[in-house]
C-alpha cells in the first residue's frame, strides 16, 4: 500500500455533481501530476459530506480543512497554496463562526454542522471512495457479516446479537432491528 502525504478528498455526491465536482476532481487529477506531486498526494473521489447547499465541497487531510463551493479553477490555487505552500486558501474555507477566524477552523469536524455530531451508519461518508469496494473492506466493511459466516452460529444466536448492538432501521422510525428479525422468524 502506497503512503501520502495528503489526501484531496473530493465531493461526488448528487448535489456536488450536479455542481460540476467531475470537473474539480479531473482538475486535481491533472494539477498534482503536473506539480510533480503525484507520489505525495492521492485524490480520491467520495460520496457526500452532508453540505449540499455548500457544494462542491473539497477536503484534505492530514489536516481535515474543509473547502466550500470549490470551483474548477481554484484547484490550481489549492494545490500551489495548500499542497506545496502549506497555506490555507482561506476564502474556500467554512464561514467565519463564534468570532473565530476561518483558519482557526479548520478541521471540517470544528464546524457547526459537524462538531455535534456522531456518525453511526455514515461514519465512512465523505471519507472512502463509494465506488471502492476495497476501500470499505479496509475499513471493516462486512467484518460482522465475516464473524456471522465464519462462526456459523445459529439463527436465534444471531437475532440476539443484533437486538443486543442496537442496531435500528433507516426507515425513519429507527425501530429496533433485531426486534424487527425476531418478529419475523416466528
Amino acid at each position: 500500500m502506497d503512503l501520502f502525504r495528503a489526501h484531496v478528498l473530493v465531493c461526488c455526491g448528487t448535489g456536488c455533481t450536479s455542481s460540476n465536482s467531475a470537473k474539480i476532481l479531473e482538475q486535481f487529477e491533472q494539477q498534482i501530476p503536473a506539480q510533480g506531486l503525484e507520489k505525495e498526494v492521492k485524490v480520491v473521489q467520495t460520496g457526500c459530506f452532508g453540505l449540499c447547499a455548500q457544494g462542491p465541497i473539497v477536503v484534505i487531510y492530514p489536516e481535515g480543512v474543509m473547502y466550500y463551493r470549490v470551483t474548477p479553477e481554484d484547484v490550481a490555487e489549492i494545490v500551489s497554496e495548500h499542497l506545496l505552500k502549506g497555506r490555507y486558501v482561506e476564502r474556500l474555507m467554512a464561514p467565519k463562526h463564534d468570532g473565530a477566524q476561518a483558519a482557526e477552523n479548520t478541521s471540517a469536524n470544528d464546524s457547526n454542522f459537524f462538531k455535534k455530531q456522531m456518525r453511526v451508519a455514515l461514519r465512512n461518508c465523505g471519507n472512502i471512495n463509494p465506488e471502492n469496494i476495497d476501500e470499505y473492506i479496509a475499513h471493516d466493511g462486512y467484518q460482522a457479516l465475516g464473524k456471522i459466516l465464519t462462526e456459523k452460529r445459529d439463527p436465534d444466536a444471531v437475532i440476539q446479537e443484533i437486538i443486543d448492538s442496537g442496531l435500528r432501521g433507516r426507515g425513519g422510525g429507527g425501530f429496533p432491528t433485531g426486534l424487527k428479525w425476531k418478529f419475523a422468524s416466528g
